[in-house]
This record gives structure tokens, C-alpha cells and sequence, in this order.
């Protein structure tokens, strides 16, 4: 069986490649980077040949709400339309959590299009959304001023990018669900609490200062934007689990940055 995974040199894409490998599929990495180009179009005929299963997890270079929508039309158009013309048995997508509830984002809109199409398109299809992965987290904390981290007090149940790529490969060797399934991590946590974790554990020195009119994405958070909904599929892998094994990987440069400065 021939699986198509288009994104496939991301954060996401590359662990799903990995994963699905090991179980010795026959995966094709479709992204630029190989030649295969979702907004061109470029490519993506050839990859989807043979193909009985395609795995959208590509992400728009921008998270600019205009930009975001110009990417995911175009690109799920593309994907879909190769698709149909390969005959592609079961197509895959990756989301997020609250896509829903966060419309007063451009971002999120662009997201919604996206499942929209996939819905519209007539192919066997499945969603997955999952909530916020601890790499993310991480990467916002990263991102504050010099002084200071300003986050939401929303609840939050993130997970690790390993675990959503587990997940994604276990849908996309199953039976189509026409239909979309929720993924989030074991725990639940306050956003800011999270945050206050993160820079303990990098010995950075900036306090955490709770903001819940900060935007996120450019919409505002309540106190369960981001949580699943019913009963999501859970992950294994706990917070402490993972920041205790990213400790362990290089400091990032702007980490190091501050500690010298």
C-alpha cells in the first residue's frame, strides 16, 4: 500500500513518515523540499500515483489570517483534485482543537476551509484535530519580551507532536470515519501555569503575567477554547514526561541569548 504524506519534511510529517516506515508502507514525502508543491499544484500528480491513502499535514508558511486562508484554499484544492484523479481511497487530515470556537480568527477560519473542502470534496475522508502540542507551548513561551510572558488563563490539555503522529498513523490505516476525531494529552493544565513551568525548568527569569484579553491567533480565549469536546482518543505522554526529555536536547539560541545577556 502506497501512502502519500503531503508536508511530509514538517514537525509532524517527518515523525509520521518515520512511524509508518517502520511498519515497512510504502510512504512517498510530498513538500517542496521533494519536489512536490501544494500550492503549485507542482508534482502532486506524480506522487499520488498508485496512492490508496494521503495524509494532509501541511501548514501555511504564514499565520496571517489573509495569507493563512490564500494557502489552505489553494493547496486543499490541489491536494484534493490530484486526489480524486489518482483515486485515492481515504484522505487524511490534520487540524486543531476549537477550530470551531476560535472564528473570530483569520487563522482558524483558513483551517475551517480547510475541513470544509476535505468534507465537500466526495472522498473517503477523516479529520483529526488535535489539541496543542508541548512544542508549541514551548515555541509561545519562547516568544515573550525580555520581560515578561503575557498568556491566557484558559485551560489547556496539550500533547507531544510524537504522539499526534502515532495517532495520525493509526487512522490512516484504518477504515475512513467520514467524519472527525479529537486527540489531546493525558493531563489538563492552566495555559499560564504551563508557562510559568517552561521558563522554570530553562532557568529563565522573566515572570509570567496573566492576560486573559491576550489574543490568541487574534481571538479570545475562554476558559475551554481549546479543549476537546466528548471523548477524545488521549495520548500518552505526560507534560513533566516531556519537558523532563527536552531538557536533554540542545538550549535554543535565543535561550542562550538571554541567560549571556
Amino acid at each position: 500500500m502506497k501512502i502519500v504524506v503531503v508536508g511530509g519534511s514538517g514537525r509532524i510529517g517527518e515523525k509520521l513518515v518515520y512511524n509508518l516506515r517502520q511498519d515497512d508502507y510504502r510512504v512517498l514525502e510530498a513538500s517542496p523540499s521533494f519536489g512536490v508543491d501544494a500550492v503549485t499544484g507542482q508534482g502532486l500528480d506524480a506522487a499520488f500515483d498508485g496512492a490508496s491513502v494521503v495524509v494532509d499535514v501541511t501548514q501555511s508558511p504564514s499565520l496571517d489570517g489573509e495569507a493563512a486562508m490564500a494557502f489552505f484554499e489553494t493547496a486543499g484544492r490541489n491536494i484534493l483534485a490530484a486526489g480524486k484523479a489518482a483515486g485515492v481511497r481515504h484522505h487524511v487530515a490534520l487540524s486543531i482543537v476549537g477550530t470551531d470556537r476560535l472564528q473570530a480568527s483569520g487563522y482558524f477560519r483558513a483551517k475551517k476551509r480547510q475541513e470544509d473542502l476535505l468534507k465537500a470534496s466526495g472522498l473517503p475522508f477523516s479529520i483529526l484535530r488535535s489539541t496543542q502540542f508541548f512544542e508549541f507551548i514551548s515555541g509561545v513561551v519562547q516568544d515573550g519580551s525580555a520581560r515578561e510572558v503575557a498568556l491566557s488563563s484558559a485551560r489547556v490539555q496539550p500533547i507531544a507532536a510524537e504522539d499526534v503522529a502515532a495517532t495520525l498513523a493509526d487512522i490512516a490505516l484504518s477504515d475512513p470515519l467520514n467524519g472527525t476525531a479529537e486527540v489531546a494529552g493525558p493531563e489538563r493544565f492552566r495555559l499560564h501555569e504551563l508557562a510559568s513551568e517552561v521558563l522554570t525548568a530553562y532557568e529563565d527569569p522573566r515572570r509570567v503575567m496573566v492576560d486573559d484579553e491576550v489574543p490568541y491567533f487574534g481571538a479570545r480565549l475562554d476558559e475551554a477554547s481549546l479543549l476537546p469536546e466528548g471523548f477524545p482518543r488521549l495520548a500518552p505522554t505526560r507534560f513533566h514526561d516531556w519537558l523532563r526529555a527536552s531538557l536533554q536536547a540542545p538550549v535554543p539560541a535565543n535561550q542562550n541569548r538571554r541567560k549571556q545577556g
